[in-house]
Parts: structure tokens; sequence; C-alpha cells
């Protein structure tokens, strides 16, 4: 394993390197991300160029218009709130482990064990996600531009496999630019979603009214027989809209993840945590709301799915539709291109725990300070997590993609819970950062773990009737297999946990002594 000199009295460590030798680990990434590359990252990964067009069937056809309107303020609010709790602990805590990490410390090996695993699998789903999505919209883009690109099923895998290939690529020997990339990315999204706002509202002829926008409820699920105003449409389907904001606002623990990359974390860190989602939470709502004000063709958007794509083709001159289609692809590809990112530090930090089987080979960095087989590893199990996306979806509607999507915001918010809920539990023997929350963590924490608990019951529910055992149209391509693709992992690390790595792990492996004239680690 590279590692980085030992200080000596003419090099003194820097109090990054300070902080992280008392938390255990030698700098051996390299140091050189600005705050704002931190935020940029998790800025990035929430994405509104690639959550809001992707998803947005999902609201369309679960609640409709107020799902969108209404839904995404009120979950954004939840969300920010988690973004809070976890801001406090990455300021305590700025480790590449991030998650895994503060539950291992504040609770116990198998509080570590647990979630690192849910964590993984949530950001390798997340990166699956965000890639296939942009694999379909570059799909459509080629389709609008040549007439003899067909725009098939297995035409978008391929492409899939073509954009996550080049993340790993970009990821392994981009090194000397991934940060500025992440910089670029930011002002992509910013300048790409204020032109997408504009194209929409001053290209089309026509525009929906307030009333549509704010009161119109749609029930295209195949639940209730389409009623909009009985209980299964308010406490089932209504909720399952919600998973547009839910995915959408979701990765930004990549700012713990880079932060062992990142100078001043413990303030930096925190910082771009919680504001990357103030900010997706404002730009997303903004495009969103476009969105439906464009969206005069129901019908059509009806036909489509839900999907975005049928409201830019049908309000807008072919000219601007590909222009919005084209931002959207580049948006998505940073984000994918910061997705991998992310996950490979979680890898390479989870690894160097000794937590993942060949951990030897996952810990390792390159001469450039570069997680290489991470990225490798873990690109190579987004694609395998997405595989059942090439056998087709009932009425057109991408049901292995919205399965993936439950994947990611299973995993990553599950894996989000464990350590605030420990953080209440903890309560005054906490030792916060300079970034805190006061006395206000109580209430924070409680309203944190609630929602991420409420989430976890709706998402691994059916997303069609055709994904419910027994019923009569079954079909195992409409199932959602997120409980399955979740429950599955669960069972296997907790199996293995009970049969062997509770006799040999011990959290967090200390990679350097502890500095006699340093403070307590953790707790």
């Amino acid at each position: 394993m590279a590692t980085t000199p030992v200080p000596t009295a003419e090099q003194p460590m820097d109090e990054d390197a300070r902080r992280l030798a008392e938390l255990g680990y030698k700098q051996e990434l390299r140091r050189k991300w600005s705050g704002f590359s931190n935020f940029a990252i998790s800025f990035s990964i929430i994405s509104i160029l690639a959550g809001c067009f992707t998803t947005f069937g999902q609201a369309w056809n679960n609640g409709g218009p107020v799902a969108i309107s209404w839904g995404w303020p009120l979950i954004s609010l939840f969300i920010l709130i988690i973004g809070f709790c976890m801001a406090e602990l990455v300021s305590a805590y700025p480790t590449a482990g991030g998650i895994y990490w503060w539950a291992a410390t504040m609770g116990r090996p198998v509080h570590g064990w647990f979630t690192g695993w849910l964590n993984l699998i949530g950001l390798v789903a997340v990166t699956a996600s965000v890639d296939y999505g942009c694999a379909t919209f570059l799909n459509l883009t080629l389709s609008a531009l040549f007439d003899g690109w067909a725009g098939t099923l297995r035409q978008a895998f391929i492409l899939f496999v073509i954009i996550l290939a080049l993340h790993g690529l970009i990821n392994v020997f981009g090194h000397r630019i991934i940060d500025v990339l992440q910089n670029v990315s930011v002002w992509w999204h910013v300048a790409g979603a204020a032109a997408v706002v504009a194209i929409l509202v001053f290209v089309p002829d026509n525009h929906q009214s307030f009333q549509f926008v704010f009161t119109e409820r749609f029930n295209n699920s195949g639940f209730g027989d389409g009623d909009t105003g009985g209980l299964t449409f308010w406490f089932y389907v209504l909720p399952l809209g919600f998973l547009l904001t839910q995915y959408t606002i979701t990765g930004f623990d990549a700012c713990a993840h880079v932060s062992e990359e990142t100078r001043g974390a413990s303030q930096a860190a925190a910082r771009g945590l919680w504001q990357s989602i103030f900010y997706s939470a404002i730009g997303g709502w903004i495009l969103l709301l476009a969105f439906l004000f464009a969206a005069t063709d129901v019908e059509a958007v009806n036909a489509a799915g839900g999907f975005s794509g049928a409201i830019f083709e049908s309000a807008l001159t072919p000219v601007f539709f590909k222009v919005v289609i084209i931002i959207s692809t580049i948006g998505q590809f940073f984000c994918g291109m910061s997705c991998v990112t992310s996950m490979s530090r979680m890898t390479y930090a989870f690894s160097r725990d000794r937590a993942v089987p060949g951990w030897r080979l996952w810990s390792k960095v390159d001469r450039n300070g570069t997680p290489a087989n991470a990225i490798i590893g873990a690109t190579l199990a987004g694609l395998v997590l997405t595989l059942p996306a090439l056998y087709e979806s009932p009425a057109g509607i991408p049901i292995a993609f919205y399965a993936v999507v439950s994947v990611a915001v299973l995993g990553l918010y599950l894996s989000f819970l464990i350590p605030i809920a420990l953080r209440l539990r903890m309560g005054d023997r906490f030792t916060p950062g300079p970034w805190t929350l006061g006395r206000k963590y109580k209430v924070l924490g409680w309203i944190a773990v609630i929602e991420i608990a409420v989430i976890a019951v709706y998402f691994v529910l059916p997303i069609v009737p055709a994904g419910v055992p027994g019923n009569d149209a079954f079909a195992w391509s409409a199932v959602n297999y997120a409980p399955l693709a979740v429950g599955g992992v669960l069972l296997l690390v907790a199996v293995w946990w009970y049969a062997s790595a509770r006799k040999w792990f011990t959290g967090p492996v200390r990679t350097v002594d502890q500095d006699s004239d340093s403070g307590p680690v953790g707790l």
C-alpha cells in the first residue's frame, strides 16, 4: 500500500493530517480538494439534471403535479434535516469511511459492519442508476440526431456499459483534474438548469395554469382504479411518487467520503454537505415547476409512462428539444463521474478496515494516491446490479430502473439512519467538531430517524399491480427487486457476521499510532 512520508520536525503535520492521525489513519489520499470542490461532488451527485429528468415519471404516475409541486419542497425539508444531522457528524469525524466509521465509533463494530454494507450497496446502486439514466437520455439524443439510431433497450444497455467504463477510466487516470471536473460540473448544473427553465418558459406557445400545477392529481399507478381521492391514493400511491425527491437528493454523503482529500475538512465537509442539499432543493423545485407548466399535452406524457422527455418533445421545437436533452445528458455524465468517485472512496475505506472480501486488493492506492482497484471493482458491481434492465418492463414503465433507484435510496438512507440514531443515544457524551447542532440535535435527530423509517417501508413495496405476488397479471419483470437486493445483502452479511466476522472485525483499523500529545479519538 502506498503511504505518505512520516512528518518530521522539518515537515510538520498540518491540522487536517493531525486530525486524521487522531482518528487513526495516515494521510494516503492526496489532500488537494478545496471546500468548493467538496461541495461540488455532492451537488453533482444530487444532480437536478439527472434525478429530476429520469425519475419524473415516478411522481407523475403516482400523484401527478401535486406529488411534484408540493411533494418536492416537503420531502426536501426532511432531507435537509437529515443533512444537518450528518453535517455535525462529518465535522467531528472527517474520514473517507464516513457513515460506517461514525457508526462503529459511536456504537460497536456490529453497527459499523451493517452500516458499511448498506452504504456500499447504496453507493453502487446510485452509480448504476445515474449511469443507466444517462444512457437512456443519450439513447434518446442519438435517436433525435441520427435517423438510423433505433434507440432500443439493448442499445441503451450498451451505452450504459460504455458510460460506466468511461467514468471508471476518468477516476483512475484523471487524478490531476478530477477535482477541477467537479467544479466544472457545478457550473454546468447551474447554467444548464437555468437554460432549461428559460427554454420551457419562453419557447412553448402555451403553458398550464397554476391550478393544474398545484392542485391536479393523477393516479396512473394501476392501484386504486385511478381514484385520486381515496385512502389508497393518499397513503400508498402518493408516497410512492415521493421517490422522485428522495432519490434525486441523495448521495450527499460524498462530502464525507472525500473529506480526507479536502482542506479544512472539519468545517468544509460539513458546510458542503448541507449546502449541497439546500441549493439542489431550490434549483430542483424551480426546474420541476418549469416541467409542469410546460406539460400541456397530458395525454402524450401519460402515453410515454410519465417520461419527462415527452414534455419537451410535445412542447418544444425539434431544435430546443435536442438542446434540453443534451444539457441533461451531459449533466448526468458529470453526476455519474462524481458517483464513481464517492463509491470508490467508500470501497477503499471499508476495505482498509478489512470488511470487504479481497480487502488487500481494494485498499491499495497507486502512486498517484488513487484507489484504482476499488474504482474498477465497484464499477463492475454496478454493472451486475443493473443486468435486470435488459428485460422489457410492462406498460413501458422502467421497473428495473426504478428498482435500482429504490435500492440506492434504501441502502443509503438506512446507512444514514444508524449513525444518527447512535448520535441520539450518545447524548452529551458526543464530542462535536467545529460545526455542531448544539441542543437542537435531539429534535432534528428524531425527525430524521422517523422520516427514514417511513421511506424504508414505502420503497420496498410493489410499484405496479403486476409486481404484486398473486395478482392475475403478475410478472417477474414487474417486481420491485429492491427488497430482494437489499434484503439479500443484509441476510448474507448477517450470516457472515454471526458465522465469522464478529470474531475478527473490530471496526476501524488504525494505520498510524496516536501522537502522545493528541486528544482522545472519537468519544
